[in-house]
């Protein structure tokens, strides 16, 4: 019986620019994803562990984890697209806007963004207000058992461990190109 040949499938291939402004701001649109990225993990992380009170284990570092203020390093999020945008021009033509995978990856961080925008970060800011309002004062423990508090934490560490999943999308993505 004779081998059957099978038609080569289309591939595209992308001449990969070089040159050391193009490393540079890739460089930078790695580090945003990571950066931004890696902060809503780990503000997932630790309303998982405020869920628990200030009265377990770790709580020290809740508090200090949830004090007031904007979380920026969750806010280099929105450096993704500056410098991927930024990529697309400095790239000479080897990538464009309309590349399959340009406009997953642009829908992937919208998503991600819409996400962390109308429950990561509204949820962040309420339980810092709680922690920093009645963790270690002396006032009665309602932290944990409050409905509210509780509610934000569990939906900011579901939210957080799904935009994780977004990252690891959207990073396969970006490596492979299709």
């Amino acid at each position: 019986m004779a081998p059957v040949a099978f038609p080569a499938l289309p591939t595209v291939v992308h001449a990969v620019p070089t040159g050391a402004a193009y490393t540079v701001l890739l460089l930078l649109h790695v580090a945003c994803a990571v950066v931004g990225f890696g902060a809503v993990a780990v503000t997932g992380v630790q309303s998982r562990r405020a869920r628990r009170g200030p009265t377990a284990a770790g709580s020290d570092g809740v508090r200090r984890y949830f004090r007031p203020g904007v979380n920026w390093a969750a806010r280099t999020l929105y450096g993704v697209p500056v410098f991927g945008f930024a990529l697309l021009a400095s790239s000479d033509g080897a990538f464009a806007v309309r590349d399959g995978f340009v406009i997953a990856g642009l829908v992937l961080w919208l998503a991600a963004t819409a996400a962390a925008e109308t429950v990561v970060w509204p949820g962040e800011r309420r339980i810092q207000e709680e922690v920093s309002n009645h963790w270690g004062r002396g006032e009665p423990q309602t932290t944990g058992v409050d409905g509210r508090f509780d509610l934000d934490c569990r939906r900011v560490a579901s939210a957080a461990a799904i935009l994780s999943a977004v990252f690891v999308a959207a990073f396969i993505l970006m490596v492979a190109q299709p």
